[in-house]
């Protein structure tokens, strides 16, 4: 197996788009793990109590690359 180091932005493009289209063909049901349940439950409530801040999208994503600059 060739190395990922070794392959291209193209190529890994290019596989990248080979996996999610496999996935996304995939006919077995993707099930949740057991916890997920909770933690969505949690987060709901930290929300509704005003405990965290909602963010688009966007904005998310922008604040994570500015953490891992």
């Amino acid at each position: 197996m060739q190395s990922l180091n070794n392959l291209t932005r193209a190529e890994k493009l290019r596989m990248m788009d080979a996996l999610w289209d496999d996935l996304t063909h995939d006919v077995e049901p993707f099930q949740s793990p057991a916890w997920h349940e909770g933690v969505l439950k949690e987060t709901q409530q930290r929300a509704t109590n005003g405990e965290v801040e909602m963010l688009d999208w966007e904005k998310a994503k922008q604040l994570l690359r500015n953490q891992l600059k």
